[in-house]
C-alpha cells in the first residue's frame, strides 16, 4: 500500500489519492497527542462534552455532503450514507448529553471502614483507533466519542479506501474546538501502526475490523503491555421459534442481512428456522431475496471476489445456491446457501455480502447447537410469540448481543461487542466510556 485512495465501486475508477504519512508525520502526532493531553484533561467535563456536542450537531448539518463521501468510497447507498451520518451525530450528542453523569465519582456503597472510598474516572492519555471501511463514520463515532469526553487525545487510523471522510471528520472535529493534537487522522502504514502501539505515550488501542487484523494487532499491543479493545467478524444466528405473521418476520429476516448490502458485522447470517416453519419461510424469504435489486456494490470488485470465491467453495462442497443472477464488478446479487453441513468449511466462515445461509433445526435444543456452533459470538435475533421460550433461548446463545423480535436495534445507549472471536470489550453505551479510563480509587478518613 503506496498511498490511501478513494476507488468508487460503482464504477471501479479511482477518484483520488492521498499521500501515506511519512514516519516523522507520525512521530510529531504522536508527540502532539501526548502533550496536548494534559490541557485536554484539565479542562471540565462540561467543556469537553460542548466541543464533542458540536462534533455531532456538524455532522448532522452536513449529513448529505458526509453521505456523499462515503457513497464514492465504499458504495454505500446514499440514503443509508445520510442515515448513518445522522446516527453518528445521535452518538455525540448521547455522550455530550451524558458525560457528567457516566464520569461522576462513584461511591463505593458496601464499604464500611473509617472515612469514605469512591472510584474517579479519568482519562489515561492517548488511545490509537483502528477502523474499518463498513460505516466510515459510525465506527468513528462509537470511539471518539466518549474517549473525547472523558478527556484521552486520539490517534485515528482509518481504513485505506477511507481518505476522504476521515480527513472530513478530523476537519470537523478542528471546527467543533478540539484542540490541536487532541484528534489526529493518520495515513499510516501497518509498519507504523507497530510503532505507534509501541509509543509510551499511547495507552490502548481500539480496533473494528478482521479476525486477522485484530490478532496481528493485538499481538503487539500483548507485547507492549496495551490495552485493546477489539470487535472484530460475526455471523450472527436469526432463529425463528414460532410466528403469528410469517410475512413480517421474512421482512425482518430480509431486512436484518441486507442492511448496508450485507457488509455489517452483526447482521443476521444464518437463518435457524425450528420445525415446520422451515419450507413455508425458506420458499417466501428466498423469492424475496432473489427479487431485491443488485441496487447498491460492495466496497469494491475485490470484497465482490472473494465472496464469489466463498460461495463457489460452499457449493462445491454440497452446498446448494439459490442466486438472483452474475455478479458484475462490485456488484453481487443477493443470494440464499442451503444444505451447509459441518464438513463444508464455508460452514464455519463469516459470508460478508448478500448472502444468507437458511438451516432447518428440529426444535430448540437444535436451534441453540446450530446457533453456538460458530467461531463467532457478536451478536443474535430470536424471534418467537413465546416470550418466555426467546428469553430462555437468548440466555443460552453464546454471544455479545441477543435482539428479540426485532432487526436494527442499535442504539446510542445500548452496548456493542462479542464474544469468542467476535472479540472483547464493548463501544458505545455506559460501558463503552469505561474501556480507556483510569478507575481510580480514593479513599479518605476526613
Amino acid at each position: 500500500m503506496s498511498s490511501y485512495a478513494v476507488v468508487d465501486p460503482h464504477t471501479g475508477a479511482q477518484v483520488s489519492t492521498y499521500p501515506m504519512a511519512t514516519d516523522r508525520e507520525v512521530e510529531e502526532a504522536v508527540a502532539a497527542a501526548a502533550t496536548a493531553h494534559a490541557a485536554w484533561a484539565d479542562r471540565s467535563i462540561a467543556e469537553r462534552a460542548a466541543v464533542v456536542r458540536r462534533i455531532g450537531e456538524l455532522h448532522v448539518e452536513r449529513s448529505e455532503e458526509l453521505g456523499g463521501i462515503i457513497h464514492r468510497e465504499m458504495g454505500k447507498a446514499l440514503a443509508d450514507a445520510i442515515g448513518e451520518v445522522e446516527f453518528s451525530g445521535a452518538i455525540y450528542a448521547y455522550y455530550a448529553d451524558n458525560a457528567e453523569r457516566l464520569l461522576a465519582d462513584k461511591p463505593i456503597q458496601d464499604f464500611d471502614g473509617e472515612g469514605s472510598a469512591w472510584i474517579r474516572s479519568q482519562s489515561v492519555g492517548t488511545i490509537l483507533g483502528i477502523m474499518p471501511w463498513n460505516f466510515p463514520y459510525y465506527q468513528v463515532a462509537r470511539f471518539a466519542g466518549p474517549n473525547l469526553v472523558l478527556g484521552n487525545t486520539i490517534l485515528l487510523k482509518h481504513a485505506s479506501q477511507c481518505p476522504e471522510s476521515s480527513a472530513a471528520i478530523a476537519a470537523i472535529c478542528a471546527e467543533a474546538g478540539v484542540p490541536s493534537g487532541v484528534y489526529a487522522n493518520l495515513y499510516a502504514s501497518f509498519a507504523q501502526i507497530a510503532d505507534i502501539i509501541a509509543a509510551p505515550s499511547v495507552r490502548g488501542v481500539s480496533l473494528t475490523g478482521s479476525e486477522r487484523a485484530g490478532g496481528a494487532v493485538a499481538e503487539i499491543a500483548g507485547r507492549n503491555l496495551k490495552k485493546v479493545v477489539l470487535e472484530l467478524g460475526g455471523s450472527d444466528p436469526f432463529i425463528l421459534l414460532s410466528t403469528d405473521d410469517l410475512d413480517a418476520t421474512v421482512d425482518a429476516a430480509i431486512f436484518g442481512r441486507m442492511d448496508n448490502v450485507g457488509q455489517a458485522c452483526n447482521g443476521a447470517k444464518r437463518f435457524i428456522i425450528v420445525g415446520d416453519l422451515y419450507d413455508a419461510f425458506l420458499e417466501r424469504f428466498t423469492e424475496k431475496m432473489l427479487a431485491l435489486p443488485t441496487s447498491a456494490p460492495l466496497s469494491s470488485a475485490g470484497a465482490a471476489a472473494g465472496l464469489a470465491e466463498q460461495v463457489d467453495r460452499a457449493v462445491a462442497q454440497g452446498a446448494t445456491l439459490a442466486t438472483a443472477g452474475e455478479r458484475e464488478g462490485a456488484f453481487f446479487p443477493a443470494g440464499v446457501l442451503t444444505g451447509l453441513t459441518p464438513d463444508n468449511a464455508v460452514y464455519y466462515e463469516e459470508l460478508f455480502g448478500p448472502i444468507a445461509q437458511v438451516y432447518r433445526a428440529a426444535d430448540e435444543d437444535d436451534a441453540v447447537r446450530l446457533a453456538n456452533d460458530t467461531p463467532f459470538g457478536l451478536g443474535s435475533y430470536v424471534f418467537g410469540t413465546d416470550q418466555e421460550q426467546a428469553l430462555r433461548v437468548a440466555a443460552r446463545l453464546d454471544t455479545g448481543m441477543v435482539y428479540i423480535n426485532g432487526v436494527g436495534l442499535d442504539s446510542p445507549e445500548l452496548p456493542f461487542g462479542g464474544t469468542k472471536i467476535s472479540g472483547f470489550g464493548r463501544e458505545l453505551g455506559s460501558l463503552g466510556i469505561e474501556e480507556f479510563l483510569n478507575k481510580k480509587l480514593i479513599r479518605s478518613l476526613t
